[in-house]
């Protein structure tokens, strides 16, 4: 649990640095999200997925 905690909490900085440094270029990127289609993003999200589901097996293979 103590390094699942620590695992989120690097997300978590990860996540809300861009936030932090470019608000304003972050509410630009925000409104284009809008415009694109829900089945893009579903594409998007699951690559994503994917890819982190891989990052985790190599992290544990090695």
């Amino acid at each position: 649990m103590k390094y699942f905690l620590a695992v989120m909490g690097m997300v978590m900085i990860v996540e809300g640095l861009p936030y932090f440094a470019f608000p304003d270029k972050m509410k630009q990127v925000m409104r284009q999200v809008l415009e694109v289609e829900d089945a893009a993003l579903r594409r998007f999200g699951l690559f994503l997925m994917a890819l982190g589901l891989a990052a985790v097996y190599l992290g544990q293979r090695g």
